[in-house]
Parts: structure tokens; C-alpha cells; sequence
């Protein structure tokens, strides 16, 4: 008996310790953001690029050198991505200013619609209040800055952490075999060393699967709405198209941004309300076709992960990194329940109530 509770004991204390080390750890990760971030996109990024590494290693190219290849063709898929939103999103940014008042009469109607609906109210409000209403405090909007002043004073620290980053993959990649198989040796038993290994490649199995699965479904969806925006007459539509496949990665809340940005551009585009809401239309109609009947189809139940448990990661690393964390937040949710699946989950239900730790008295107790 002395054992049971020496040993419920240190379960307790292990219990608390965990908890409070879930508690600090979300702020220790956003106060060395500087850090963490790059070292974990960089592992993501690594992890995702395993396949391609073992691919090129069966045909007997060298782990070096089969590393650089992997590396200089992330970089290349990066560049082009980049450089097919961001030039344009420049332009855009830029015009921004001049076209606030094509927004402000496209919105007109629906202003003005808000106007009078306000106007009830606070003509209802002072009526029942006997009192004259406050005067409506105005707000002054200022020009936000050039985009190329915002790139142009955060450039050099990007530039330091791409590079970092940059070369922790590929030495993550270049040792990636020896690593794995001194880590597979070490184990004291046979049967420890085959669960390490099966954890190992069900780890680079599903995140590599989800990231590639999803890449060539946003890809897909890219060009489904660039088509759509150049079939409309929107300026730029490989910028769409790439802006929606980006946003895409970050599920729920990527979509609604990318309507968002879509309504804007239309506002700034056309004079029309109701043809300038026509691309945030298309690519909402699209949108549902891709996750309602074409993901389902394509991801299947084996990549299958529950909405809430998303919806808990997006929320987590978004306020921990932002937009990067959101970006994270999915491979990063695949990776950690591939090892809790692996080495199994804390029963804290049980541990609380199973073994006694919160009882309701018994009613032959008399002191119940």
C-alpha cells in the first residue's frame, strides 16, 4: 500500500509539473520567437523534404548532395511564389491610396443603409434616454507606410533568419540517414528499436503526405481562380490565384481572408458593386467545391484530424507566432499526434478518478 501511494505521489507531482510546464510554455516560445520560429519552420519544412532526400538517395546520389538538390528546390518553388504575389501585392498596396474613394462610392449604398440603421438607433436611444446624444467622435486614418519602406527596415533580420533556416535543413537533411539510424541502434531492445523506427517514418509519412497532399490541392485551386479573376477581367490574377493557394494552408480563417482581400480588390477594380463583389464570390463558390467534395475525396480519413483539435492549434501558434504560427500550426499538430499515437496519451480522466484521487463519499460513510 505504501508503494501505491508513493507511486500516486509521483504521478502527481509528474502531473503538475506537466501542467505548469504547458502553462510557461507558450510564452517561452513567443519571448524567443527569434529563435524557435525558424528553428521550427525550418524542421517542417526538413520533415516534408525527407521523402524527396530518400528518393534521390535509392538512386544513389549522396546524402550531400541529394540535401542541396532538396534545398535549392524548395528555394526555387519559394522564389517563384513569392515573386508572383509579392510584386504585384506591391502595385496593389500602392495604389491603395488613390482608390479609397472608388471603395467608399462602391460602398456608398450599403453606407448608407448603416447610416440610417444607426440613425434609428440613436434616435431611439434619445428618446428613451431624454438626453441629447454624444457628438460622433471622428477618427483619423492615416496613409499606411510604403511597402517597400516596411520590406526595406525588416529585410536584414529576414535576411539572417532565411539563412539560418536555410542551412539548419540541409543539415538536418544531410545527416537525416545517420541520424535516423544511430537513433534506431541505440535502442536497448529489438522491439524498442523497431516502435522508434515505426514512429520515425509514420512521422515523415503523415507530414510529408498532408503537406504535399494540400500543396497540390491549393495549387489546383490557385489556378481554378486565377482562370476565374483573368476570366473576369481582375488585374494581376496569378497574384489571386497565388494569395488564395497560400491562405489556403491555414485552414477556416485562410479562406475568409482570402474573401476579404478578393472583395477590396474588386472594390478598387471595378464600379460596379455587384460585378466588384464577383470575385470573392468565385473563389467562395470554389472554395466550397474544394472542401466539401474534393479534399474529402483526395485527403481521405487517413489525414483526417478533428476540426476542434485545429481550431485549438490555429488559436495556440497563431498567438504565440501569428501568421507563420497559423501557417505551423497544422504539420505541427500531424507531428505531435503521430508520437502521442506512438508512445501513447496521459489518461488524466483516469488518473483523477479511477484510482481514487476525486471520490464522492460513499453513502455507508458516516461522516458523508
Amino acid at each position: 500500500m505504501t508503494d501505491f501511494h508513493r507511486n500516486r505521489l509521483l504521478a502527481s507531482l509528474t502531473l503538475i509539473a506537466g501542467l505548469g510546464l504547458l502553462l510557461a510554455l507558450p510564452f517561452a516560445l513567443r519571448t524567443g520567437a527569434e529563435f524557435f520560429l525558424p528553428v521550427t519552420g525550418a524542421l517542417v519544412i526538413a520533415i516534408a523534404l525527407v521523402p524527396m532526400l530518400e528518393w534521390l538517395e535509392r538512386r544513389g546520389i549522396p546524402s550531400g548532395l541529394a540535401a542541396v538538390s532538396c534545398v535549392i528546390m524548395f528555394l526555387a518553388a519559394a522564389n517563384v511564389a513569392v515573386a508572383s504575389i509579392l510584386v504585384p501585392a506591391t502595385e496593389w498596396f500602392a495604389l491603395l491610396p488613390d482608390r479609397i474613394g472608388q471603395v467608399r462610392s462602391n460602398l456608398a449604398p450599403l453606407i448608407q443603409i448603416y447610416a440610417s440603421i444607426e440613425r434609428f438607433i440613436d434616435d431611439t436611444a434619445r428618446l428613451l434616454a431624454r438626453s441629447p446624444a454624444k457628438a460622433p467622435t471622428t477618427v483619423a486614418v492615416e496613409t499606411p507606410n510604403s511597402l517597400l519602406d516596411l520590406v526595406a527596415t525588416s529585410a536584414p533580420h529576414a535576411l539572417v533568419q532565411g539563412f539560418f533556416a536555410i542551412l539548419l535543413i540541409y543539415f538536418f537533411l544531410a545527416g537525416w540517414t545517420r541520424m535516423r539510424r544511430r537513433t534506431i541502434q541505440s535502442r536497448s531492445s529489438f522491439s524498442s528499436a523497431m516502435t522508434t523506427a515505426r514512429v520515425i517514418q509514420e512521422m515523415v509519412d503523415a507530414t510529408s503526405a498532408y503537406l504535399g497532399t494540400i500543396t497540390l490541392i491549393n495549387l489546383a485551386m490557385g489556378c481554378a481562380v486565377a482562370a476565374a479573376m483573368w476570366a473576369v477581367g481582375m488585374p494581376t490574377p496569378l497574384m489571386w490565384g497565388g494569395l488564395v493557394a497560400l491562405l489556403n494552408y491555414v485552414p477556416y480563417l485562410g479562406p475568409i481572408a482570402a474573401a476579404l482581400l478578393l472583395a477590396l480588390g474588386g472594390l478598387m477594380t471595378f464600379a460596379d458593386i455587384w460585378y466588384a463583389f464577383l470575385p470573392a464570390a468565385i473563389f467562395i463558390g470554389i472554395h466550397l467545391i474544394e472542401a466539401n467534395a474534393f479534399t474529402p475525396m483526395v485527403v481521405g480519413k487517413r489525414l483526417t484530424i478533428n476540426p476542434l483539435l485545429i481550431l485549438v492549434a490555429l488559436s495556440y501558434w497563431g498567438w504565440v507566432w501569428g501568421t507563420t504560427g497559423a501557417l505551423l500550426a497544422v504539420p505541427l499538430l500531424i507531428i505531435l499526434k503521430t508520437v502521442l499515437d506512438a508512445a501513447g496519451k496521459p489518461d488524466i480522466a483516469g488518473f483523477l478518478f479511477d484510482e481514487g484521487t476525486l471520490t464522492a463519499p460513499t453513502p455507508s460513510d458516516p461522516h458523508a
